[in-house]
């Protein structure tokens, strides 16, 4: 009995153990009045690697209206990704052409030399979505997806950073409580 109860403070409760990454990975309760990811979107899913080049438009081909971001009525109006299958839901909605997403000079702080893709968990350190660090690193949050970050946690949300396959100078920053991501530039240490 009196082992069962430290099991039982530390959390254990019968369930196995969990890796450094999966335990930090942890969604966090309480918070700031934000809604509860959906069961399948977030809730420490930690995608095991970023989304697939899309597919470039034939020449001749007419443009459908883009989807809707909100797949299911449960899931976040933002881009997402699904748990069951690492589904990016909305990544294949931004043409690699887009001109919101076209930089100058890609890369021009350099490139993120920290650790990419799900075997990396980094803690939002404080910022906002203008300039944000993790661990030294100082990030940027697309500006016209401001509005996809106005529940994120600046001073303690965890997120996973993938390369964008389609546009050169941006990562995915995969926020792990939500399920939700956005697209960051990497402003440098």
């Amino acid at each position: 009995m009196v082992l069962s109860a430290g099991a039982y403070a530390q959390g254990g409760r019968g369930e196995p153990s969990k890796s450094k990454a999966q335990a930090k990975a942890q969604p966090q309760r309480g918070g700031r009045g934000q809604s509860a990811p959906a069961p399948d979107v977030g809730r420490g899913h930690i995608p095991a690697r970023g989304p697939a080049r899309t597919p470039a438009p034939a020449p001749s081909a007419r443009r459908a209206a883009p989807a809707p971001v909100r797949d299911q009525p449960s899931h976040p109006p933002a881009p997402h990704v699904h748990a069951a299958n690492d589904a990016w839901v909305g990544h294949d909605v931004v043409p690699r052409n887009d001109s919101r997403l076209r930089l100058d000079h890609p890369w021009e702080h350099g490139r993120f030399t920290g650790g990419i893709g799900a075997q990396q968990v980094w803690r939002i350190r404080g910022g906002g979505r203008d300039r944000f660090e993790v661990d030294g690193f100082y990030f940027r949050v697309a500006s016209y997806e401001y509005g996809y970050v106005s529940d994120w946690l600046w001073d303690n949300d965890d997120i996973v950073l993938y390369l964008d396959p389609d546009h050169d100078g941006w990562y995915l920053g995969y926020n792990v409580r939500l399920g939700t991501y956005i697209h960051v530039e990497y402003l440098g240490r």
